[in-house]
């Protein structure tokens, strides 16, 4: 899967760092320029590894590819640890033991910190040193090639409408070149044809998608068995994470299965291991954040537009957490405070529509989900809910709410049912249990972007 004799993980890594800075510096020329790898907005552990996995292995070609981190607003270092503490433990196993002459860390806040700053570059990074290094404190435009994996679409298209051309949110003065894509989610049509590298296809994980691509397209040559062994512990979480070690049979596809053929003889410790320790470190993520850093945490926002008003678009916001409605709710203090992190969180992002979906076990360790909706104003909001629930709310199972996590008896004022359900004009809004519990964002977000294009 990869072609790097001599480059361990972390050591790669610091020299894709060193790379960005010196494309930043001007001491290097176009076509020495690396190629930025991006995952998507949410940052969650498929999308980080995914662009992780891309660059090392694809960094043997011509050109050097940087792994960029797609959080604009949390710099590498603690901040990264305290928001992606699974990533953080992937990263872990992956490099223990060390690598000779490397050194041993831990997942404490300073050590994982340090390990973070001087390894990763995130976009909220890129940002500063722009700043720092802006002449006459004017911004210049710079131009940049990039890779998207788990994902397909850049949220700011080109001014000049050109295909596969545009910027990221916290970049506005990066003008990317899209020259490749691996993802797994619905094509938004915004790449531009004939790309050499375009894979959309539908798994359990994109990080399949990655290393199934790359085993095609490279053949390891004397790579060290310590580089391998990292790499495909690195990969292999979010493969098992996203599949629930390969038992959803609703989201593993032959792509999960082929990447699990490829990486499992370079590991020496068990994929069940490595899957239970990441797991708890992802259930656990949300105890340390805020209400509003829980539901940005793995954010996905779209733009679609009605025939009825078509100079009207309307922003969708889509919340995902791995944690209880009625836990959120006893960590905001009451269902009515969550009520208000909820709207001020889109009102902030000037959503019509927000949706909060959460997906996590019970005691008993059945799985669940459930799906809260809101319209954030009236009229076309609310019609495209309803449009909604009329298209897709047998084929989702939509039952009415109850708790489901055998803890909301504690406090019997908490009425999460009825805050969070209302017919109000301007803020309608449903909670409910999807009893189909296959159907994930990747599958809802489809059907809400559709009731809105489709309302007449």
């Amino acid at each position: 899967m990869a072609n790097h004799p001599e480059q361990t993980l972390f050591r790669y890594l610091k020299s894709a760092l060193q790379t960005h800075r010196r494309f930043l510096s001007g001491a290097l020329t176009r076509a020495e320029a690396p190629v930025y790898v991006i995952g998507n907005p949410s940052a969650d552990l498929d999308s980080i590894i995914s662009a992780v996995i891309y660059s090392y292995s694809a960094n043997n070609t011509d050109r050097h590819h940087v792994p960029l981190i797609n959080l604009p607003t949390v710099p590498s270092g603690p901040e990264l640890r305290r928001l992606r503490p699974e990533f953080v433990k992937a990263l872990w196993l992956s490099t223990h033991p060390p690598a000779q002459g490397e050194q041993s860390w831990e997942e404490t806040p300073e050590l994982a910190g340090a390990t973070l700053r001087d390894h990763f570059l995130t976009v909220a990074d890129f940002a500063a040193y722009l700043k720092k290094s802006a002449k006459d404190g004017k911004d210049h435009q710079i131009s940049a090639d990039a890779v998207l994996v788990d994902w397909n679409a850049l949220p700011i298209g080109a001014s000049n409408g050109q295909k596969g051309q545009g910027s990221l949110d916290g970049l506005p003065t990066v003008d990317f070149n899209v020259i490749g894509c691996i993802d797994h989610h619905q094509d938004d049509g915004f790449l531009r044809p004939g790309l050499d590298l375009h894979i959309i296809e539908k798994s359990g994980s994109c990080a399949s998608l990655v290393t199934v691509t790359l085993n095609n397209r490279t053949k390891s040559e004397g790579a060290k068995q310590t580089a391998e062994e990292q790499i495909a512990s690195l990969a292999v979480t979010p493969i098992l994470i996203d599949t629930a070690n390969m038992t959803a049979k609703d989201k593993v596809t032959q792509f999960d299965h082929q990447a699990i053929d490829i990486l499992a003889p370079k590991l020496s410790k068990e994929t069940a291991d490595l899957y239970a320790q990441v797991l708890e470190a992802k259930q656990n993520s949300l105890d340390l954040l805020t209400v509003d850093e829980i539901l940005d945490r793995d954010y996905k926002q779209w733009t679609e537009t009605s025939p009825r008003q078509p100079e009207a678009p309307l922003n969708i916001g889509f919340c995902s957490m791995v944690k209880s409605i009625p836990w959120v709710v006893r960590k905001a203090g009451s269902p009515q405070d969550f009520l208000d992190a909820v709207y001020e969180f889109a009102a902030e992002r000037e959503l019509g529509i927000v949706v909060v979906m959460t997906a996590f076990n019970t005691s008993d360790d059945q799985f669940h989900r459930e799906l809260l909706v809101c319209a954030l104003d009236g009229g076309l909001a609310v019609d495209a809910l309803q449009n909604f629930v009329e298209q897709s709310g047998s084929q989702l199972g939509l039952e009415e709410w109850s708790s489901l996590d055998g803890e909301d008896g504690r406090d019997p004022s908490q009425d999460i049912k009825g805050t969070l359900n209302s017919d109000d004009t301007n803020k309608w809004r449903r909670i409910w249990i999807p009893t189909d519990v296959t159907k994930s964002r990747k599958q809802v977000a489809p059907m809400m972007r559709s009731a809105i294009t489709s309302l007449k």
